[in-house]
């Protein structure tokens, strides 16, 4: 079935701005922390964890080593949604649709 040529420039410039976007997404590159930088953790756009540092004086009380590395992944995990969100409305801004649709 073919759409209408109005129909089908839409549907192209849906698809460019999609790949557009998740290139950008891809991009994105975060560090979360916890402790006061006693851990950090290095995330990319789609959540892959890059890398982890952490400060030799948190080795020793494995409980709060533990409980730093989950609050410095949720942080970075925090900073990808919020620059991801940014992007998507700043791509999407521009198409002209009402408010709250997406």
């Amino acid at each position: 079935m073919k759409l209408p040529g109005n129909m089908q420039q839409m549907m192209q410039q849906a698809q460019k701005m999609q790949e557009k976007m998740q290139a950008e997404i891809a991009a994105i590159k975060v560090e979360g922390s916890a402790g006061g930088g006693m851990v950090s953790i290095s995330m990319d756009g789609q959540k892959n964890v890059l890398g982890v540092k952490i400060d030799p004086e948190t080795a020793g009380d494995v409980e709060m080593l533990q409980d730093l590395v989950l609050a410095a992944c949720t942080d970075a995990i925090r900073k990808v949604d919020e620059l991801s969100n940014k992007k998507m409305s700043g791509l999407l801004g521009g198409m002209g649709l009402p408010p709250g649709l997406l």
